[in-house]
């Protein structure tokens, strides 16, 4: 049963089953022991102050105190002493591993997915992602193994802290603001709720007209800000507010989607380029990397080059995003997903710091948010296509041969560039889909190339 759990970046599934408290203290004890055992060969000279403390977090869903519970039980039997931070927003809980200088961190959380589903995220010394190329087969190889729940003897202490005040320091220091700016943000019944008062009550020129910040345990819209349908109350509110622009969280809070003043949700490729330029522009960030993952509109290229800074694509996933910012250096990373990712935040993503830039950023510039994103429209997207394919190898295969006059790489997926356009096509992890994206440089190009690529694809799937 508990194989089915483990996912390719964290665990999880629908509660009561298969994931319950049982699996969790499983998980819990597993990844003790393998932080334990597996120190050196993943983290390599990663040196942390205290060795021997865990800290784990939790959202707001009905089943996270009690997995939570059983988790903290889990990793104590190793001999772990637990550090509970609270009900939290994911990004806390990096920050809390890396100001206690803990030996890793659990947030108990299922993110966008529905209020039936849990799981948990897992992060190592540093906060460094643990994900399946990083330890999280090892824990899921111990997890199987495991079969009653057994203490080695010695059971590490339990204490609560709350760290609310130095994490609110922390996001508030990326803020600064120009001019008074009124903002609606959706909480999506999500952390947010707890987080965006906690940091960004009481700031001088901000003024917040909140929607959906009651946590009950339920969601009045899936938590999950990527699907148009679910930003349909946040415009709503947003015409009738007069506001500068909108905002809405994801469950965990730690992913944010933007709407201009005229109502329009703001690609996060295109974000990406505006914070870029943002950081690149920083004296002390002049020249920097900025990584970018590869399915981002080639305006993000154009822009970070444009304001003197190395462009690093990278793949989908944050395990590669935080790897290539810690190699590179980069002062920031994006991701179509709305992960956006921080040198300064321990290299890790956080969807509140991105939301106190793109406040900062408005607040310096005179118009609105639709004049300040218009550069960055240069070219047609498809947006994300999901195709049904069972042979998926064998698809981009023939895909390689159909354009091998072009530019062709397999970062991830396969990337076909002829210039004047591009696609990749991704496997997807779980299914039997292929995922598209497509630009161009005018609509009529696009629809053209979206044309011939369903002759050998097929047509969309719908709902995915």
């Amino acid at each position: 049963m508990i194989e089915k759990i483990f996912k390719a970046y964290d665990v999880r599934s629908t509660y009561p089953a298969p994931l319950n408290e049982d699996a969790a203290w499983k998980v819990g004890h597993a990844t003790g022991q393998f932080l334990k055992r597996a120190r050196e060969s993943h983290f390599p000279g990663i040196k942390v102050k205290n060795e021997n403390t865990f800290v784990i977090g939790r959202d707001m869903r009905p089943s996270s105190p009690s997995l939570t519970k059983a988790l903290s039980d889990g990793i104590r039997s190793v001999g772990f002493d637990v550090v509970d931070v609270g009900m939290i927003d994911t990004s806390f809980i990096y920050y809390a591993v890396n100001e206690l200088d803990a030996v890793g961190g659990i947030q108990v959380t299922a993110s966008h997915n529905p209020i039936q589903y849990n799981g948990f995220k897992i992060s190592g010394p540093k906060a460094k992602p643990i994900g399946s190329a990083t330890g999280l087969e090892d824990i899921k190889r111990i997890a199987m193994s495991l079969r009653a729940q057994a203490s080695t003897g010695v059971m590490g202490k339990y204490e609560e802290q709350d760290l609310w005040a130095g994490y609110r320091k922390h996001v508030l220091q990326f803020l600064n603001l120009r001019r008074p700016i009124k903002v609606a943000i959706d909480a999506s019944n999500g952390m947010a709720g707890k987080m965006v008062p906690a940091i960004f009550n009481g700031v001088r020129d901000l003024e917040i007209v909140p929607i959906n910040f009651e946590i009950t345990g339920s969601f009045v819209h899936d938590p999950n800000p990527l699907v148009e349908a679910n930003l349909v109350q946040l415009k709503d509110r947003m015409k009738v507010a007069h506001v500068d622009l909108g905002a809405c969280f994801d469950g965990d809070a730690d992913r944010c989607m933007f709407v201009d003043d005229k109502f329009e949700t703001i690609g996060c490729d295109l974000l990406t380029a505006l914070l870029a330029r943002d950081f690149l522009r920083m004296p002390q960030n002049k020249g920097s990397a900025i990584v970018y993952d590869l399915r981002s509109s080639k305006a993000v290229i154009d822009e970070i080059k444009a304001n003197g800074g190395v462009p690093k694509r990278e793949r989908v996933g944050h395990s590669f995003m935080k790897k290539t910012l810690a190699e590179t250096g980069a002062v920031f990373g994006g991701e179509l997903s709305g992960h956006f990712y921080f040198r300064d935040n321990f290299n890790a993503d956080s969807g509140a710091i991105a939301f106190a830039r793109v406040l900062s950023i408005l607040s310096q510039s005179r118009g609105g948010l639709n004049d300040l994103m218009k550069p960055f429209k240069k070219y047609v997207q498809s947006g994300e296509l999901n195709f049904q394919v069972e042979d998926k190898d064998a698809k981009i295969r023939e895909l390689a041969e159909m354009y091998k006059k072009a530019e062709i790489d397999y970062l991830d997926g396969i990337t076909i560039d002829a210039g004047e356009w591009w696609f990749n096509v991704r496997k997807s992890n779980t299914e039997p889909l292929l995922r598209l994206n497509l630009e161009a440089s005018s609509q009529a190009q696009l629809d053209e190339k979206l044309a011939e690529l369903k002759k050998s694809l097929g047509e969309p799937a719908h709902g995915h």
